[in-house]
């Protein structure tokens, strides 16, 4: 799979919301019944799980008693994601360019003085990271 690809669409999000709001891992049944008010079905939540499965952003452990019933589990944290969403869509929109991104969206809002000094911190911290 390619490497855009690696991080969840915005359907399999929902899907990744419940699963790092729970504290253990869930059955799709369980799944299923958490996003019910996204009018998400039973059939799109299993073909979304076995997506972020391919994907290698959630696995799976077979229930001791029925091994037809998974159990699923996020490998990525929301953190993880919320990284590689944001560079895919640098490298979409900005053509990789992080500074003109930055400006992008610093320019397109008003932000509160302690936003500000947020952002200074933030600046501040990532000198001298070589994090690429």
């Amino acid at each position: 799979m390619k490497r855009e690809e690696m991080s969840p669409s915005e359907s399999e999000w929902m899907i990744m919301e419940v699963l790092w709001a729970s504290s253990i891992p869930l059955t799709s049944q369980e799944i299923i019944r958490r996003v019910q008010d996204k009018k998400m079905s039973a059939k799109t939540v299993r073909v979304l799980l076995n997506r972020l499965r391919q994907k290698g952003i959630v696995d799976y452990l077979n229930d001791k008693e029925d091994a037809r019933v998974y159990h699923y589990f996020a490998l990525k944290t929301k953190d993880e994601c919320e990284k590689e969403k944001s560079r895919r869509f640098v490298e979409s929109y900005f053509a990789g360019n992080q500074t003109n991104a930055l400006a992008a969206l610093l320019q397109s809002c008003v932000l509160t003085d302690e936003q500000i000094e947020e952002l200074e911190n933030i600046l501040e911290q990532s000198k001298g990271r070589d994090d690429k």
